[in-house]
Parts: structure tokens; C-alpha cells; sequence
């Protein structure tokens, strides 16, 4: 098999030597890609004299660099981790492996027992957390790490996979996008280290932590329409109802309907409610055919 192990790259000049030490000691005969996402420190000369085969992508923006790997890159197994060499490759050897015995497309290495506060920054391993439970949560699985950025994938996995997001919301939309078409995920545990010191991580908790949790919604939104607008339709029909009750119940008193803003109000949001619903029973149809086509160039792609 031909593996090509890709890495993103942005200012990781420092990082760099420890990431190659691993390479060599775990996985001398991959073939490695690194991609600049315009750095302007010295990743780009390290990286070529390591051997390594150098892409530039100008755009910058984590999702932007995985959609030019998965685009320009040849192999039969992908490992993905990121370039400032926190990730342990000691087992990937053996995970390469298992991906193809098992016929699995995607296995991602969770990082959740095996790392102290230490090795990131603060509120970044309890923000991960709540992000997973919301993904099980929305998407109906039991996953244990959904933004690790250590994965290693089949190739039919990766030449169909639809890249339409530009930042650290890549991990989420790759995992979602295995959900919906059914892929064979596995969750590994993987060790994870302290960044080399001098270097900082490109991730800020709160901007990155928003768009991450936009996303989830807005895949939600796409994969599972009908639960989206539903959940939208009873909402509005509840607060209808809140509002609308007490003047049904004082014209069934009185004979008379003295706030007609209420009423005009109650009765304008159950008809946003209906239409909320509407639209999810159409969306679905739409959804599921979409997934089918996703579905047949995945099974295609072998």
C-alpha cells in the first residue's frame, strides 16, 4: 500500500524537528506532504530538508489546506495529523494496518484520557467535550473526540469527501460526513503531547469554539432536515399556544377579543410553525436523495 502521511502546516518551524523524528522512527517509508498554509517563519526550508514533498497554500485556513491535500495527494491510506508534532505516531504503523484488515474509512484517535491541562490551553479539553456530547447528541452515535486532528483514512474516503468548510471545523465536517454515508468509523486511543516550547497553538477557544459549534448546527440543518425544522415547528407552535390560549379562553368568557395584536401575533406564529414543518417534510426527501448520491460515489470510490 501507498501511505502518505499529510500535514498541515502554519508556523511550525519549531515543531518541525520532533514531528520528522517521528516520522523516521515510526514511519520511515510513508510519503510525506507538507502543507504551507503561508507561513512566515522557516517551515517551508525545514520541511525540504527533511525530505519532505512541500505544497503552499495561500488561502489560509484549516479546511482550505485539507481540501488542496485531499485534491492533489495519490495514496491508498491518508494519515492526517497536524504539524506541530503533538500527535504520538508510535501506533500508527499498526493502525494503517487494522484500516485495511478491517475495511474500515476513517479511524481517529481520541486524545481525552491521555493528556493533562498541561498540553493545551485552558478550557480547550472541557470545550471539546461539550462539543462531542452535542455531535452524540445531534448526530446519534457515541464518539469520544470529534475535533482530533490525528486521522487516518481510506482512500475512497478521502476522494469523497465533500471539503465545504475553511477552518478547525474540518475534523467535525469529515466526521459528519462519515456518519451520513455510513462509513466504518473506529476510535482509537492515542497519546498526546505538550507543544514543543516557543510554539502556540492557531486554535482561539471562543472564535474557533462558535464557528465549530455553527457548524454542527448548520450540518445539522443539511443531514437530518426534518429533526431540524420539527424541533423549529414545535417551538413556535408551543409559544403560539402560550400566547394564544388566554385570549381564546377570555373570547370564550366574554364574547370578545379585545387584544387583537395577541391574537393577530399567536395566530401568525402557528402558521410559521406549519410552515416550519412543510419545509422539513420537503427537506428530508431532498436529504435523502443527496445522501444516496453521496452514498453511490463513496461506494464507487474503492
Amino acid at each position: 500500500m501507498k501511505v502518505a502521511l499529510i500535514i498541515p502546516c502554519l508556523n511550525e518551524a519549531e515543531a518541525l524537528p520532533r514531528l520528522f523524528e517521528q516520522i523516521r522512527t515510526h514511519l520511515p517509508d510513508a510519503e510525506v506532504h507538507i502543507f504551507d498554509n503561508a507561513s512566515t517563519d522557516d517551515t517551508l526550508n525545514i520541511a525540504r530538508s527533511h525530505g519532505a514533498k512541500v505544497h503552499a497554500v495561500i488561502e489560509r485556513g484549516k479546511g482550505r489546506v485539507v481540501a488542496r491535500m485531499f485534491a492533489d495527494v495519490d495514496a491508498d491510506v491518508y494519515v492526517m495529523a497536524d504539524g506541530d508534532g503533538t500527535y504520538d505516531l508510535a501506533a500508527t504503523a499498526q493502525h494503517i494496518r487494522r484500516l485495511a484488515d478491517e475495511q474500515i474509512d476513517m479511524i481517529v484517535g481520541t486524545r481525552l484520557e491521555s493528556y493533562d491541562e498541561s498540553a493545551s490551553r485552558k478550557g480547550h479539553k472541557t470545550g471539546n467535550r461539550m462539543l462531542t456530547r452535542l455531535m452524540n447528541c445531534l448526530f446519534r452515535n457515541q464518539l469520544t473526540d470529534v475535533l482530533s486532528g490525528y486521522r487516518v483514512m481510506s482512500r475512497r474516503f478521502v476522494k469523497t469527501a465533500p471539503v465545504m468548510v475553511s477552518g478547525f471545523e474540518i475534523e467535525v465536517m469529515l466526521t459528519i460526513h462519515a456518519l451520513d454515508i455510513r462509513c466504518h468509523i473506529a476510535e482509537v486511543p492515542i497519546n498526546y503531547f505538550k507543544r514543543v516550547e516557543g510554539t502556540s497553538s492557531k486554535l482561539r477557544t471562543l472564535r474557533d469554539g462558535w464557528r465549530i459549534l455553527l457548524a454542527m448546527v448548520y450540518f445539522f440543518k443539511e443531514v437530518r432536515p426534518f429533526l431540524f425544522f420539527t424541533l423549529g415547528s414545535l417551538a413556535l407552535g408551543l409559544l403560539s399556544l402560550g400566547i394564544g390560549v388566554p385570549v381564546i379562553m377570555e373570547y370564550f368568557e366574554t364574547g370578545l377579543v379585545p387584544r387583537f395584536p395577541t391574537a393577530i401575533l399567536a395566530a401568525s406564529l402557528m402558521i410559521a410553525a406549519l410552515i416550519s414543518l412543510s419545509c422539513g417534510l420537503i427537506l428530508d426527501s431532498v436529504a435523502r436523495q443527496r445522501k444516496e448520491v453521496k452514498r453511490l460515489f463513496y461506494l464507487q470510490g474503492k
